[in-house]
């Protein structure tokens, strides 16, 4: 696939990464030519230095023949602007724009054909305020990603010695959970995967995938170890955007403390957010912390757009006491580095919207792609397309299926149903697999399995 990529900031050069290590021809446009040259050292792509809205530098780019733009700069107009003469100028079939404001994701018709053009809109801080919020809601887990519009879920978190599970062989969760359907779809220890099989015993310290209806993921997990105490009082610092939408969105049910250096912010956030207290103060200020009762947060998530901050205010807060730490990390080799140490959870911006856009890039009907273990697996929910003749899937029972190394089916979404995967399950058209891939390797023959032939159109 011929791709344009507008802006090559984290988003930008994360997808590159992504996309050229799929084997597609790919050409990223940005004013900074330190970023370009650093790209092309790094990955077999090409590079055009210029306005990414500029007609001139779009057809330089080759957008007369590419099958799709994705504008991730970090200007919704440029974004807006070079949808639009994408498809006037250029009539590239799918445009992809990164929008933060909300004052322009609040009118949806802006977007449609008759306006912007824009295809598909993905809109970063509302998606990274969506997985903190997950985060919060599951103190346990270490990853919670959404299928079927929220119906399945699934769910990272590491076993700990004293969970009821721990110890035993997988297909002993039947038995404490008698009636309740889960899959777990991979385990990884000490980073080695291991394909899960009913006699698997669960170790201290595994990192455990699983997949089940949204409805009993808890009840899973009480498995996996023991329950970790509820979530009260959550901190955050740092009120930019996504600080001041995750208070948003959390402050209903939860009793939140923002803290932002600036004087001005913390005014204009005090008159927006209704129960939240809004602190002026820095957060690696260990007396505004100890002042602040940060020994009692079960949360404390630092947002700032300062790795250093982040990374210091959080290692902070948990020697203070605070019980788990979540750190925004804009530098991908930080978070390799940091997470799972003293920081509970370092969170990438740049990897927490891939999934979004790999979404609308990968080969066949993707309803939804989550990327996981830090870009190194993904999740999918493909759409299964074709009739028997045409296709590998239709009318076959999974134990049938000629996975890929390592891939898994967890469960098929079927209407509203969610059947979770077992051998005998046979799969019908239109029905939604979600799949777990732990190996990125593995996503070309994962599409194949997908494609329908010829015949059936």
């Amino acid at each position: 696939m011929k791709i344009i990529i507008l802006g090559a900031g984290q988003v930008g050069s994360n997808l590159a990464e992504h996309l050229v290590r799929e084997g597609n021809d790919l050409t990223v446009v940005d004013l900074d030519a330190e970023k370009l040259a650093n790209l092309q050292e790094r990955f077999d792509l090409r590079t055009i230095c210029g306005q990414a809205s500029h007609p001139s530098v779009l057809r330089q780019a080759g957008a007369d023949d590419a099958d799709m733009l994705v504008a991730v700069t970090l200007n919704d107009e440029t974004n807006m602007v070079a949808c639009k003469l994408a498809g006037t100028l250029f009539n590239i079939p799918t445009k992809i724009a990164r929008i933060r404001a909300l004052d322009y994701t609040k009118h949806a018709q802006l977007f449609d054909a008759e306006h912007f053009g824009v295809d598909h809109v993905i809109a970063p801080e509302q998606e990274i305020t969506d997985y903190l919020r997950k985060l919060i809601d599951y103190p346990e887990a270490l990853q919670v990603v959404d299928f079927g519009g929220g119906r399945a879920r699934l769910v990272a978190m590491k076993a700990r010695a004293g969970g009821p599970l721990v110890g035993h062989e997988l297909r002993d969760l039947q038995k404490h959970l008698p009636g309740l359907d889960a899959r777990v779809a991979a385990i990884f220890r000490r980073d080695r995967t291991i394909v899960p099989e009913g006699r698997t015993v669960i170790q201290d310290g595994d990192e455990i995938f699983f997949i089940a209806a949204t409805e009993n993921i808890r009840a899973v997990m009480k498995e996996m170890r023991r329950g970790d105490k509820s979530v009260r009082r959550v901190m955050i610092a740092g009120g930019g955007n996504i600080g001041q939408r995750l208070a948003s969105s959390l402050e209903g049910d939860y009793q939140v403390k923002l803290i932002d250096r600036n004087k001005k912010s913390t005014e204009r956030l005090a008159s927006s957010l209704k129960k939240t207290l809004v602190l002026t103060g820095d957060a690696t200020d260990e007396e505004l912390l100890l002042q602040e009762n940060v020994e009692d947060m079960d949360v404390f998530c630092a947002l700032t757009n300062d790795d250093e901050d982040n990374i210091m205010s959080s290692l902070l807060a948990k020697r203070l006491g605070a019980r788990k730490v979540i750190a925004l990390i804009n530098r991908s080799t930080y978070v390799d580095l940091l997470q799972g140490g003293e920081i509970d959870i370092a969170l990438s911006p740049a990897q927490a919207t891939i999934g979004p856009l790999l979404t609308h890039i990968r080969r066949g009907d993707m309803a939804v792609v989550h990327s996981l273990r830090r870009g190194a697996a993904e999740a999918l929910e493909a759409v299964v397309h074709g009739d028997e003749k045409a296709s590998k899937l239709v009318g076959r029972r999974i134990e049938q299926v000629e996975m890929p190394e390592g891939v898994s089916i967890g469960a098929v979404l079927r209407g509203s149903q969610v059947i979770i995967a077992h051998h005998d399950t046979i799969i019908q058209a239109d029905d939604h697999l979600i799949l777990f891939v732990p190996n990125k390797r593995m996503i070309p023959k994962v599409e194949k399995l997908f494609q329908v032939g010829f015949g059936f159109f």
